[in-house]
């Protein structure tokens, strides 16, 4: 809340370089202060209900009241998570800051989507493996919620050499536009050519029109269409994800008509050495 404003009209002229500098260096300090000393209770609260429901017979039985409960504080403290996550990442990939590790993107992906479900469908949780497995279940609890994930054969066990986070975060908010707008149905694609890959992420929602595609990477911004339906800004997130998907050398495409769903594509190099 401010209560008052300084302008430099009230200042002396050799005190608006100190002055500024100042702030400048107390908003960064705040805001990276704010974000670490808030993951971890916030990491705490999501481990905390996940242990609730996944551990019945060892923590006890739940009422029907206690387990919506529980699941909604799961999905808030996600949804708080992911939006400090894009708010550092942003900013990091803002200031060129890139942390390069070998990953293999399929795992990620699948690991990722469980993480956006359960942020965005309410009743959804999945108990994760300590190694990753596309089993059958997995399968079976992903077509139950109307997504299909087709993962090119020769690259479900490939390892790249890229900043995994950002990639997971680019991911995670492609996902989660789509999981809000679909009308029922989620399509997710991962393909490689040459030294790029390519993920696609397909929604049966309202559609875009082609001359509001760049409001879509704007925060806060309403798309309205003729239909009766829109597309709202995710605050910081799907205009974070471009800024992260540029900075490691790639890009976020839009395919979209009004009525028909809409496509978003991230292609990006398997390695920041291809750029």
């Amino acid at each position: 809340m401010r209560f008052g404003m300084i302008t430099h009209g009230n200042l002396k002229e050799n005190e608006k370089p100190e002055t500024d500098n100042q702030n400048h260096l107390y908003r960064e300090i705040q805001i990276e202060f704010l974000i670490h000393e808030l993951k971890d209770p916030i990491a705490v609260i999501d481990s905390g209900a996940r242990l609730l429901l996944e551990n019945r017979d060892k923590c006890g039985s739940l009422t029907e009241r206690q387990e919506k409960a529980l699941r909604r504080i799961l999905r808030s403290a996600k949804k708080a998570g992911g939006m400090l996550h894009d708010i550092l990442e942003t900013g990091r990939s803002k200031a060129g800051c890139i942390s390069c590790c070998r990953f293999k993107p399929a795992e990620a992906l699948y690991d990722v989507l469980i993480d956006s479900m359960e942020t965005i469908l309410s009743g959804f949780l999945y108990e994760k493996k300590r190694k990753f497995e596309c089993g059958d279940e997995l399968i079976r609890r992903l077509a139950e919620e109307g997504i299909s994930v087709d993962i090119a054969h020769g690259i479900i066990g490939e390892e790249i050499e890229q900043d995994e986070i950002k990639f997971r975060q680019i991911a995670g908010n492609l996902f989660k536009n789509a999981l809000y707008y679909r009308a029922g149905k989620m399509e997710i694609k991962l393909n490689r050519k040459d030294d790029y890959f390519i993920l696609d992420v397909a929604d049966d929602g309202p559609g875009i029109e082609p001359e509001d595609y760049q409001n879509v990477f704007k925060r806060y911004v309403k798309i309205e269409n003729n239909t009766g339906a829109s597309r709202k800004g995710h605050g910081i997130g799907m205009s974070g994800a471009l800024v992260m998907a540029r900075s490691i050398g790639g890009n976020i495409e839009i395919e979209s008509r009004k009525g028909k769903g809409a496509r978003f594509r991230l292609i990006f190099p398997v390695s920041m050495e291809k750029i």
